[in-house]
């Protein structure tokens, strides 16, 4: 017989509902908008033209990425045939409207219940909401993207999950492949869906250091992370390996109020 697996974890119930938003090609949205043009129909990259074309672009338009030009690629490795706007970073412009959308954000929401993640994304608590505007946590997602796109001309994606890391992952993976720019997580669509989904790397926090220590036991994804000596998880990754196991099982104890909360020691 094999080493026993890792104890079954369920996601505690916390009755909360947490919103993942996302804009779109942030810096390459937003120089489309600054010139007239729309993200998903015209084709531009954010790099300094001043610089040799192997600069890497900082971002890509959807218009161009869905033509297969990566939004990390460097200048000489856009296809000649694309015709493309090559746009010089203006990061100060980029706060400018990342502070715009959440001002956004706060003619709805508490700035309590927002947690600023990066420039272009954040998550919400919006448990309270759904009751106080009478909207499903969907329709909620959609009336925050709609105010976004409709004052900025700014795209979005929404995670939507019972805790930030079900929430995370509906974004970078459910709500990539949805039509709406929607994804939704539970505990049993997370087990369908995401628990045998390669590669790992596309998982919240499991990086390449991670995939590779992982692949030593022949482990390729979540599914195989909550079948795993428990003893020899703790052994490659010390005390990490709390996190890992938890997030195997679609779990986060982390609340927008513990970080709220949360003060250094120095």
């Amino acid at each position: 017989m094999g080493p026993d697996p890792i104890v079954r974890r369920d996601p505690v119930d916390t009755g909360h509902t947490y919103l993942c938003i996302d804009l779109k090609s942030f810096y390459a949205s937003v120089e489309c908008v600054d010139r007239g043009l729309d993200p998903f129909k015209d084709n531009l990259v954010v790099a300094d033209p001043q610089r040799s074309r192997t600069t890497i672009c900082l971002a890509a338009s959807p218009a161009i990425k869905a033509l297969g030009v990566p939004s990390r690629c460097r200048v000489y490795e856009i296809p000649k045939h694309i015709h493309y706007t090559m746009a010089p970073p203006r990061m100060k412009r980029y706060m400018e409207v990342s502070a715009q959308i959440y001002g956004i954000y706060l003619r709805r929401i508490s700035a309590q219940d927002i947690h600023v993640y990066s420039i272009d994304e954040c998550f919400i608590d919006a448990t309270p909401y759904l009751e106080l505007y009478d909207l499903t946590a969907r329709e909620f997602a959609d009336t925050l993207r709609s105010a976004v796109l409709a004052e900025t001309g700014i795209p979005a994606t929404v995670g939507i999950g019972p805790n930030l890391f079900l929430a995370k992952v509906a974004l970078d993976i459910s709500a990539k492949h949805a039509a709406d720019g929607v994804g939704e997580l539970d505990a049993r669509s997370f087990r369908e869906s995401i628990w045998r989904h390669r590669p790992i790397t596309d998982i919240w926090n499991i990086g390449p250091g991670i995939a590779r220590r992982l692949a030593k036991y022949r482990v390729f994804d979540l599914k195989g992370v909550t079948e795993m000596d428990p003893d020899v998880l703790y052994g490659e990754f010390g005390v990490n390996a709390e996190y890992l196991i938890d997030h195997a099982w679609g779990v986060e104890p982390c609340t927008i109020a513990a970080i709220k909360a949360y003060e250094p020691e120095s």
